[in-house]
């Protein structure tokens, strides 16, 4: 019988957990398996690996092959590492040894991750408080513009008004005019009759 160590879904919608499991090759992906070897929750942060080592060491020495994730995720914690020298036939302390020098190495990598990974996060944050600041300020600048652009009209409603008045005053006066004038036509007339 082939056995796979791989992961079986686990959780809730959008929120999977996995558990690693030795498995039969002809097993469905969540059916049957062997035996439990650990969890893994990639939504965590960091996300969280919890292997039984031991007993991931015996599955691989048995000849269980793990899929491509349960690989990385071994590789993460030293187990494939400390697999490959084991079979070598390295000392098991200096097994050890090199196992921590691994793990120390890894942990200083995630450290430096996490910082680059703060200062991302700064920077975006300042980012976003400039384009918020920029947003504010055009707000602003647009309201401005409104009010000027309402006191312009205004103004202009204002000459347009005083400028028909002005034309209707013009043209009352012309009325008057030619009325007067035509007023002082028809009394000569009548003075002559």
């Amino acid at each position: 019988m082939a056995v796979k160590l791989r992961l079986r879904r686990m959780g809730k919608k959008r929120q999977p957990i996995y558990k690693l499991v030795a498995a039969d090759v002809r097993s469905p992906r969540d059916g049957r398996f062997i035996e439990a070897i650990g969890i893994y929750n990639p939504k965590s942060n960091p996300a969280m690996i919890d292997i039984k080592e031991d007993r991931a060491l015996y599955w691989l020495g048995v000849g269980a092959q793990p899929t491509d994730t349960v690989r990385n995720l071994f590789s993460k914690k030293g187990i494939m590492l400390k697999n490959d020298l084991s079979k070598r036939g390295v000392d098991e302390a200096q097994v050890e040894a090199k196992v921590e020098e691994f793990k120390k190495a890894g942990e200083a990598k995630d450290a430096a991750a996490g910082k680059k990974a703060e200062e991302k996060a700064k920077k975006a944050e300042q980012e976003a408080k400039a384009v918020k600041d920029a947003e504010v300020k055009a707000a602003k600048e647009a309201e401005k513009a409104a009010k000027e652009a309402e006191a312009l009209a205004a103004k202009e409603a204002a000459a347009k008004a005083a400028a028909e008045e002005a034309v209707v005053e013009e043209v009352v006066e012309d009325a008057a005019e030619v009325k007067d004038a035509a007023s002082e036509e028809t009394k000569p007339e009548e003075k002559a009759e």
